[in-house]
């Protein structure tokens, strides 16, 4: 029987090298927002601190009455779509990547909040949702009293 020898920074340069080469042969995947589907979804940043949760959307180039929030459930639905521009009729129109279109993402909620009091802010293409925790799921310090 032989012994082969271990050489883990040979397997994790190679796992590296193929990453790299997936992404060179498919780059519209890796854009971020893209899915595998060819559809674009808006990248969100989730935040969940003692008594809130903030969620931060980034819908570059997107107006605000194009865009509709909705909660159901324990879900957030971000809705619209982004205008295509005029067409443009010159021979020397080189690439076409930004998206255009209807888009929809809903993001399930990890605890329940309070709807009555949900509050979304536009500015410089992104919405910040504050979205604060009902009372009961909120984490709550309790007293230690000392034993007689």
């Amino acid at each position: 029987m032989d012994l082969i020898r271990w050489e883990p920074r040979r397997r994790l340069v190679r796992s590296l090298f193929d990453d790299l080469f997936d992404i060179a042969q498919s780059p519209r995947s890796f854009r971020s927002g893209w899915l595998e589907s060819g559809r674009w979804e808006p990248a969100v940043d989730i935040i969940d601190s003692d008594d809130k949760l903030i969620v931060k959307v980034e819908l570059p180039g997107v107006e605000k009455e194009d865009v509709k929030l909705s909660l159901s459930e324990n879900n957030l639905t971000i809705q619209g779509e982004i205008k295509r521009d005029e067409e443009i009729k010159k021979e020397n129109y080189y690439c076409c990547e930004r998206a255009y279109g209807k888009y929809a993402r809903t993001i399930p909620l990890p605890v329940e909040v309070d709807r009555e009091k949900v509050n979304a802010k536009f500015k410089n293409g992104i919405i910040e949702i504050t979205m604060p925790k009902k009372p009961e799921v909120q984490p709550k310090e309790i007293d230690i009293e000392v034993a007689d």
